[in-house]
């Protein structure tokens, strides 16, 4: 399976450049930059490899019509050119990019009519069990448990809270049959009262060198659940891309999540 990497110069770029050349079944059809000193470099440089004879580009409509899945790890800016890109060659496109508006959501929704689309705020196969423990947990346990999400990431990341803990909180909403911007609190501060019944809140947490933590706490009285995940490495991240890119092997165009590449529903 022919898979392209969009932002292949970067940090996780660069994995998912390793994960697809070490992966049976795939083959690595380009990546593109949209400029930069990596343009022009062969792609098999950027993970200290051998030369592979595929230089970086900034032709993304050119890299979509080279491959079968293309993988997005780029920023939320740039989505809506490239579910374009992706409805209009029918390309599969898998999307872990965080922080998108209602604008980039319009368009994913668009390409899904003419490609296979995974879109997820974390593609870890461990987010995404913890993402349906929640949400059956939410479910199970009812409104005499208050939900908490809790998030920790490094410095350098620039939106908070997390698109992973928003995705649990989804989760935890769609348990309960609301909607998470009903019933969300998302920053607490000065005299707030007390905690009114359903609320799902958020707690973030920035420092360090942190890949990404997150906690679901259902506290009630007299007992307390915690569901945790921690990352120790950005590779999961491009496993379950990879991953996803080689389920979409055959699917009709539509919206799937990593619930759907996992079968967990």
């Amino acid at each position: 399976m022919k898979i392209g990497i969009l932002g292949c110069a970067g940090r996780m770029g660069r994995m998912l450049i390793a994960e697809v050349l070490a992966t049976e079944g795939c083959e690595l059809s380009g990546g593109v930059e949209p400029g930069g000193p990596a343009v022009g470099q062969d792609l098999g440089a950027l993970t200290g490899g051998d030369d592979l004879g595929i230089k970086v580009t900034t032709d993304s409509k050119a890299l979509f019509e080279a491959s079968d899945a293309v993988i997005d790890f780029t920023i939320a800016a740039a989505t809506k050119m490239n579910a374009s890109l992706a409805g209009e060659t029918s390309t599969a496109y898998v999307l872990g990019t965080t922080g998108l508006g209602d604008s980039e959501r319009a368009a994913i929704a668009k390409a899904a009519k003419t490609a296979a689309v995974v879109q997820a705020p974390n593609m870890s196969v461990g987010v995404n069990v913890l993402l349906a423990l929640t949400e059956k947990l939410a479910a199970t346990l009812g409104t005499d448990y208050d939900i908490e999400i809790v998030e920790m990431h490094h410095r350098h990341k620039v939106d908070a809270p997390s698109g992973t803990a928003l995705g649990l909180g989804e989760a935890a909403a769609k348990g309960r049959e609301v909607k998470l911007n009903d019933v969300a609190r998302r920053t607490r501060d000065g005299q707030t009262g007390a905690r009114p019944k359903g609320e799902i809140g958020f707690a973030t947490l920035r420092g360090g060198d942190v890949v990404g933590d997150h906690s679901v706490i259902f506290a009630a009285d007299g007992e307390r659940i915690e569901l945790t995940h921690k990352a120790s490495s950005r590779g999961i991240f491009a496993r379950g891309a990879v991953r996803a890119a080689m389920w979409t092997k055959g699917k009709a165009p539509g919206l799937y999540h990593m619930r759907d590449v996992l079968d967990l529903d």
